[in-house]
C-alpha cells in the first residue's frame, strides 16, 4: 500500500479541517464527550452544547458528581437522551477504577458505559495515538470509494471489514489520520453529490476512475417508521401542571416530560384510562390546545395537546410525578416533541 494517499489526505486536513472545541487538544474528555453528541447530531448543533456542557462540568472528576436531571436539561434538544443518561455511569467508572484518566487500551475503553467500538476507537486515536480504527458512517463512505468496498452499510458485519481496511492503512499520524478521514467524509466525500473536484484524494480513488462514485456506498433501504397517534396530557389542577418522569426503559427514558398515551380511534377514553391507571386521576373537562409531529428514529408522533383539569392533586412514586407552577417548566429537561407543543 502506497503511502502517498495518507500524506495527501494528512495534509489536506491540515490545511482545511474545521476549528472545533474540541480538536484545541487532545484531551481525552473532551473527545470523548463531543463523540457522544455527534452520534446522530450534526457538527453545526453539537457546537454550543459541548461549549455549555464543558463550563458546567470542565473534567470527568466533575462530571462524575453531576445531578442526572441537570445533565439532561443541559441536553435538552440535542436527543438521543440514552447518551445523556449514560453519560455520568461513564464518568464514574472513569474516576472510580482509572483514577480519573481516561484507560488507553481498546479493551478498557470498550467497558465504559455507552462506549462502543466507534468512540472507542476515537479517544485511543485521537487522544493517544493508538493504532486502534474510529470507523463511522463517513469513514465508510470514503473507504468503500477509495477501495472500491460493496460491503452493505445497513449491515452490522460489513463494519469489520472496513475497520480492518483501515487498520491495515493507518500511518503512524493515527491521531490526525482519523480525524482527516472523518473530516473529508463529512465535508467532501458526502452521501450526494460529492465533491469530487475539490478531494485530495480524487486520483486515488478507484470508484471515480471507474465511473462508480453514486454507486457507493451499497446501503439497503431503512425500514419504514412507525406512526402513532400520540394524545399528550397537560394536566392541571388549580393554578398547578402535573409533570412526570419517565421510567429507565423504553423511548425518552429519564426525562420529565407530560403523560402521554397512544391510541387508534378514540384519544379521550386513552387519556382516561391512562390517567386513572397511572395516577387513579378522572378528568374534569378536556380542551385541546395544539396538534404537532416529532420524528424519532424509529417512529412518528402525530400529537395532539390536550389540557386536562383535574379535581385533586397525587402525587406517585412510579411514575415519578411532580405539580409545578407553569413558569418553572423551563427548569425541567423536557423532550423536544413536548417543547414543541409548549
Amino acid at each position: 500500500m502506497s503511502t502517498m494517499f495518507q500524506a495527501k489526505l494528512l495534509d489536506w486536513y491540515q490545511a482545511n479541517h474545521r476549528k472545533l472545541p474540541w480538536r484545541e487538544n487532545h484531551n481525552p474528555y473532551y473527545i470523548w464527550l463531543s463523540e457522544v453528541m455527534l452520534q446522530q447530531t450534526q457538527v453545526a448543533t453539537v457546537i454550543d452544547y459541548f461549549n455549555r456542557f464543558i463550563e458546567a462540568y470542565p473534567s470527568v472528576e466533575a462530571l462524575a458528581q453531576a445531578d442526572e436531571d441537570h445533565v439532561l436539561k443541559l441536553w435538552e434538544g440535542l436527543g438521543y437522551y440514552s447518551r445523556a443518561r449514560r453519560l455520568i455511569p461513564c464518568a464514574r467508572m472513569v474516576v472510580e477504577d482509572f483514577d480519573g484518566q481516561f484507560p488507553q487500551t481498546y479493551k478498557d475503553l470498550l467497558a465504559l458505559p455507552g462506549v462502543g467500538s466507534y468512540t472507542a476507537g476515537a479517544i485511543g486515536s485521537i487522544a493517544f495515538n493508538k493504532k486502534y480504527p474510529a470507523v463511522d458512517g463517513n469513514v465508510m463512505r470514503v473507504y468503500s470509494r477509495l477501495f472500491v468496498m460493496s460491503h452493505d452499510l445497513s449491515q452490522a458485519k460489513s463494519k469489520k471489514a472496513f475497520e480492518d481496511k483501515v487498520l491495515e492503512t493507518l500511518p503512524e499520524d493515527r491521531r490526525h489520520f482519523n480525524q482527516a478521514l472523518m473530516e473529508l467524509g463529512a465535508t467532501i466525500c458526502s452521501p450526494k453529490s460529492p465533491k469530487c473536484d475539490q478531494c485530495p484524494l480524487v486520483v486515488d480513488c478507484q470508484a471515480y476512475q471507474a465511473g462508480r462514485v453514486e454507486d457507493l456506498p451499497v446501503k439497503t433501504k431503512k425500514i419504514k417508521k412507525k406512526t402513532l397517534m400520540m394524545a399528550v396530557c397537560q394536566v392541571v389542577y388549580e393554578d398547578l401542571w402535573m409533570v412526570e418522569k419517565r421510567g429507565d426503559q423504553g423511548l425518552l427514558a429519564g426525562m420529565w416530560g407530560f403523560p402521554a398515551y397512544s391510541y387508534d380511534k378514540d384519544p379521550i377514553k386513552a387519556i382516561q384510562e391512562g390517567l386513572k391507571d397511572n395516577y387513579g386521576l378522572e378528568p374534569l373537562d378536556f380542551d385541546v390546545i395544539k396538534e404537532g409531529k416529532h420524528v424519532f428514529t424509529h417512529r412518528i408522533w402525530h400529537m395532539t395537546l390536550y389540557r386536562v383539569r383535574v379535581k385533586k392533586r397525587v402525587d406517585t412514586d412510579l411514575p415519578m410525578n411532580q405539580w409545578i407552577r407553569p413558569e418553572d417548566i423551563q427548569d425541567y429537561p423536557l423532550p423536544t416533541a413536548f417543547k414543541k407543543l409548549l
